[in-house]
């Protein structure tokens, strides 16, 4: 991903209001199947990931992983997320 792409796609982000929203258990399979929606549907969207700092950067690394989105920025409990949409 260029830079440039990234500082579009952080701008588009801005407005934005987080899509999914983890909660106790943190990031479980059917928070990750709300996320596969979600990027199927938009492309680019927010998560609140609710956890403490060190388990946020796991959660962010898995979900990404497991997701194969590109990691946008990460702001607070905050993470935007972006894949491309695929094609029909």
């Amino acid at each position: 991903m260029t830079p440039a792409l990234r500082k579009e796609l952080r701008s588009k982000a801005h407005a934005l209001k987080p899509v999914v929203l983890t909660g106790q258990a943190g990031v479980t399979k059917n928070v990750l199947a709300e996320i596969e929606l979600a990027l199927d549907h938009h492309e680019l969207i927010k998560v609140r990931l609710r956890a403490e700092r060190d388990a946020r950067k796991e959660m962010t690394t898995m979900v990404c992983n497991k997701t194969g989105a590109d990691l946008i920025q990460s702001i607070g409990q905050i993470i935007t997320l972006y894949r491309e949409k695929p094609e029909d």
